[in-house]
């Protein structure tokens, strides 16, 4: 897969980065890469767990589909809820 940010989207997050080598962070990404890669999982993470911390973040962005299956929680990605 690939993906396709904006150069503007690109120099922010370079600059979290940057900000992560020079004053640290709770959870330092040393790459963009890195960093997308965690956005990302977090995001699945959100979706498989209705009661975590990244839930809330779909939440607001408007990413939790309108059915009961978005609200029970699965063990894996992309496995439906078996009935």
């Amino acid at each position: 897969m690939q993906i396709t940010v904006s150069n503007s989207v690109l120099r922010e997050l370079e600059y979290i980065v940057e900000l992560h080598r020079i004053h640290s962070a709770p959870n330092p990404m040393d790459s963009v890469d890195t960093l997308i890669g965690y956005v990302l999982a977090s995001i699945a993470d959100g979706s498989r767990r209705p009661g975590s911390w990244e839930r809330g973040m779909l939440e607001q962005m408007g990413l939790i589909a309108d059915c009961d299956e978005h609200y029970a929680y699965r063990a894996h990605y992309g496995k439906k809820v078996l009935e």
